[in-house]
């Protein structure tokens, strides 16, 4: 693969996190290569299974999860400490000079507090002095999506595919990956769609095609490919899906 001319963005999530599969190894090969990575990852199962052990329940909104004072306390230390941290140790394992941080550190994500939502930052921003900086350094930078109120007053949940977006958009990424455990974006006929246009997804969201946790993903997804990325979704569970994604294969769903 011939040398990237930016920075690859990497959201993982689904319900493997990077563990099971090849999605690791993929990202630390680049980062040895001298590529820049940065990874944005999830964790929601995790969070959900420690509430329920914790006795908290869930609740959604358009693929958001709400969260409460009580609630954040546990979405913090499942994301900010025990997702990230292995996952750190997962990338220095394969080789890769990795550094695990949260959007709180650095003051690199922020966000108005939701109105709707409680504790999360729907539409958030990043300030990529942190991040560049460790890229300078030659490390590849695991990031939380906790980040913070405006203000810097409180704490707040970001969700991960919202964090990505917002991070290729600050660093002008070339290309945003999102992996996850679907082979593509389905159609209203449950076909896969090898490539997106912002009209058909409209029409495909309007309709109630597009829902869930897909949402945020294409939202996001949009933002970063109207300013240039090379931005698709793929299965994350297919081996070496970020080379192929890179090279230019035909996988997963291109936003275009």
């Amino acid at each position: 693969m011939a040398s990237l001319s930016g920075p690859v963005v990497v959201k993982i999530g689904g319900s493997t996190l990077g563990e099971h599969d090849t999605s690791l190894s993929d990202c630390a090969e680049l980062q040895r290569a001298g590529e820049q990575v940065v990874i944005v990852h999830g964790g929601g199962a995790a969070v959900t299974d420690w509430q329920r052990r914790l006795g908290a329940e869930s609740a959604w909104v358009d693929g958001l999860r709400s969260t409460t004072p009580e609630s954040l306390e546990v979405v913090v230390a499942v994301l900010a400490g025990l997702i990230n941290k292995e996952l750190t140790r997962g990338l220095q394992q394969r080789g890769a000079a990795a550094l695990g941080l949260s959007g709180v550190d650095g003051g690199t994500l922020r966000s108005p507090v939701s109105s709707r939502i409680g504790l999360v930052g729907e539409e958030p921003r990043c300030e990529p002095a942190a991040l560049r900086s460790l890229l300078d350094a030659g490390l590849l930078p695991v990031l939380s999506p906790v980040g913070l109120s405006d203000d810097g007053s409180t704490m707040l949940n970001i969700n991960a595919d919202a964090a990505a977006g917002a991070v290729a958009l600050a660093l002008g990424a070339q290309a945003l990956l999102f992996l996850t455990d679907v082979p593509q974006v389905l159609d209203d006929e449950g076909r896969g769609i090898a490539c997106l246009t912002a009209a058909a997804q409209d029409q495909l969201t309007d309709a109630g095609v597009i829902a869930g946790g897909m949402l945020p993903k294409l939202r996001a997804g949009r933002l970063a490919a109207a300013c240039g990325a090379n931005v698709r979704i793929v299965d994350g569970r297919e081996p070496q899906i970020v080379r192929q994604a890179l090279d230019g294969a035909a996988v997963g769903t291109a936003l275009i």
